[in-house]
């Protein structure tokens, strides 16, 4: 079969491609999804025990006005549940608001003054040298001073990243860590003042039913609801991509079909391309520049109710070591549709990092995590659990690492000269602009980019995107 455009990936950035080559009358696409459900990354399960679960701690909002309102179109003004971000930090046995470095009021007050006295040596130390940082772990120092760095920030990245912050890049920072300015922290710390509202997804929505999927399987509908019985679905499930011959034009599966094409775009990790390709030879050196961590999911079904203290919380964030586990999402609280019985049961989803650097025991991370649960206070005694859920993604988080930019320039212009785009999460290897909006787009933008010669804003200023400010999503 041959095509003009074809797609990999039927996560958000496929479906978004896809989306937007419908929208522009173009109906010779075909897309291959490896798996059985659409969504990719932002799929969501249902467990044996009717448990509802994202792979990972999936929110809605967004920096496009196109996305916005295909969202609302996809699930209709009720198919949403909207929601106050109360995002917090765990530390010194109390919860601080996020962000951690302009709430340090709440911390004890020795702590307290180490973090401001590292605050005022930090923007000492700028005013006088303009010298650029070497690394992530660099910037942290010249940023927040040694208080905050060794509370709070380098023990919680290397939790995120499962490496040493020296081992990164910074330049990635954008909208994703709160700066903190000092006279603003001081005046906190003056009033006890909570701080939260800083962020882009300070206000968000979520799916009232079937978790951050549902939406991935609206689209995926709607893409497919006018097709003819006789040609077969342009979407298709179980077409894991075996080998891409890039002279020939060709996709061969791992059950022996082929699909040539004239423009191809690939959201599968591009590691992975790269490795099926017949450019392996040539870009092998360059795909090892891009690093990722696994991410290991965990979701805690839980009987009775949560605590006082927990209930209207939305997601939490661990720094020290007394749990395994980085960010704890109180994933009932997004919408109780998340648990079979809403009167009785509630839920937690743990999310632990991976890599060579900080290597996981697979058969023991759910019981830790259940026991990070009791030692962080999230929950009184193990007898409230009603089950363990358990999923490991390999490809979890892209790395900004420091030779990341290098790799990825050789791989793109190679694959692009061939009418190749690898867009998305892992297809870009921007953890910049790897939100479900961000990839959305970035399919998006590829086809408009096939087809007129536009502009990636998202792929090529990722900066530009993320000043945008995002619409409130928060229902009137």
């Amino acid at each position: 079969m041959n095509v003009r455009h074809l797609i990999i990936g039927a996560g958000p950035t496929g479906l978004g491609a896809a989306w937007r080559l419908a929208q522009r009358g173009i109906h010779d696409w075909l897309l291959l999804e490896a798996g059985q459900v659409p969504g990719g990354l932002a799929q969501s399960v249902v467990d044996e025990h009717g448990f509802t679960w994202d792979l990972g701690g999936h929110v809605q909002f967004s920096h496009y006005e196109m996305f916005d309102q295909l969202m609302d179109d996809l699930l209709g003004v009720d198919g949403w549940l909207y929601h106050e971000r109360e995002s917090w930090v765990w530390i010194r046995d109390r919860f601080v608001p996020y962000p951690f470095q302009l709430n340090l009021h709440r911390l004890p007050e020795s702590d307290c003054a180490a973090c401001l006295r590292g605050l005022d040596d930090a923007s000492a130390a700028a005013s006088a040298s303009r010298a650029l940082p070497a690394d992530f772990g660099e910037w942290i120092a010249q940023t927040f001073g040694a208080g905050i760095a060794d509370l709070f920030m380098r023990p919680y990245n290397r939790k995120v990243w499962a490496r040493d912050p020296e081992l990164m890049d910074w330049r990635w920072i954008g909208d994703r860590v709160a700066v903190a300015d000092v006279a603003r922290v001081r005046e906190n710390i003056r009033l006890s003042r909570d701080e939260v509202s800083w962020g882009p997804n300070n206000r968000f929505r979520f799916p009232r039913r079937g978790g951050t999927g549902a939406v991935w399987k609206a689209l995926a509908k709607h893409l497919t609801q006018h097709e003819s019985p006789a040609r077969g679905s342009r979407l298709m499930f179980g077409a894991a991509a075996r080998h891409v011959d890039t002279i020939a034009r060709r996709v061969a599966l791992a059950d022996g079909r082929e699909f040539g094409y004239e423009q191809l775009i690939s959201t599968m990790p591009l590691d992975r391309l790269v490795a099926v390709s017949d450019l392996a030879r040539d870009l092998g050196a360059a795909a090892r520049d891009l690093e990722y961590s696994s991410t290991h999911v965990v979701g805690v079904g839980l009987t009775g109710a949560p605590s006082r203290a927990l209930e209207q919380k939305c997601w939490m964030y661990f720094p020290e070591t007394n749990c395994p586990f980085y960010r704890v999402t109180h994933f009932s609280h997004y919408s109780p549709n998340n648990v079979p019985d809403p009167s009785s049961q509630w839920s937690l989803m743990a999310e632990v990092s991976e890599s060579a650097h900080r290597p996981v025991d697979r058969a023991q991370v759910a019981a830790d995590v259940v026991r990070g649960l009791v030692a962080t206070s999230l929950i009184e005694s193990e007898s409230q659990v009603h089950h363990v859920w358990h999923t490991r993604l390999e490809h979890g988080y892209p790395v900004p690492s420091l030779h990341r930019d290098r790799g990825l320039g050789g791989i793109q212009t190679t694959l692009e000269a061939r009418d190749v785009y690898s867009r998305g999460r892992f297809g870009a290897w921007k953890y910049e602009v790897s939100n479900q909006d961000h990839s959305f787009a970035q399919g998006v933008e590829a086809v408009d980019a096939w087809l007129d010669g536009a502009e990636e804003v998202t792929l090529r200023r990722p900066d530009e995107v993320n000043a945008r400010r995002p619409r409130s999503v928060i229902k009137a």
